[in-house]
């Protein structure tokens, strides 16, 4: 028997007449692919190297059909599988606090900041997994997080796979319509991959590839 979800809903109720703006996190938030970069990070050098190996059948897959819902499912069974839910999520929280000052953009963080200031409702509409994003948003003080949620099994346990589609392309704007209702509309959304071009679409202003600056600090 499974657990069919991750976390919480991590959102805070919206206000009446609250804009709404959306950011996507890799790419735009931050300078790359969270979500890899967790990977790498967690399994080491040697673990790295040896787990693509292994994902080399999923590689090619993807050079076929380009379906990154499956490379990335193959990602998670390769790299997470078994591993419990509050081990995860501390680790996700140590890599936040590492990674921070080197991979979060200035110039979207001002964005982001200025949407608070006026009193937005910041919604991160995210691919990677919501468990891995969570510190960040809650470092960010996000009023909400969508992404894609992974499935663990009974004993809390990450299956290897997840447990609802990828969250990008018109899954991002099913997702906030999911979380807002059918007439929800967009104050502003930003993003910086053709997977954000359906979110983008439907916001008053859209920002696509706005953010291009890269932090200051040099790697601890």
């Amino acid at each position: 028997m499974s657990d069919m979800g991750s976390d919480a809903p991590f959102r805070q109720p919206l206000r009446k007449d609250q804009a709404i703006v959306a950011f996507d996190f890799d790419g735009t938030l931050t300078i790359r692919d969270s979500f890899t970069e967790f990977l790498r990070w967690r399994a080491g050098p040697g673990g790295w190297a040896l787990g693509l190996v292994k994902l080399a059948p999923a590689v090619a897959g993807y050079a076929r059909d380009r379906d990154r819902g499956r490379i990335k499912a193959a990602s998670v069974r390769e790299f997470l599988r078994g591993v419990d839910r509050a081990r995860l999520e501390a680790d996700a929280e140590r890599f936040a606090d590492r990674i921070w000052d080197r991979f979060m953009r200035p110039d979207a963080l001002a964005c982001w900041n200025a949407w608070g200031e006026r009193g937005a409702h910041r919604v991160i509409v995210t691919a990677s997994p919501e468990t891995t994003v969570a510190p960040f948003a809650r470092r960010l003080g996000a009023e909400a997080l969508l992404g894609t949620p992974l499935l663990f099994d009974a004993d809390d346990r990450v299956t290897g796979a997840f447990a609802g589609p990828n969250c990008r392309g018109e899954e991002k704007v099913r997702r906030l319509k999911a979380a807002y209702g059918e007439a929800m509309q967009l104050t502003a959304a930003y993003g910086d991959t053709s997977g954000d071009t359906e979110m983008l679409s439907i916001a008053a202003e859209p920002g696509f590839r706005v953010f291009t600056a890269r932090p200051g600090a040099s790697p601890r």
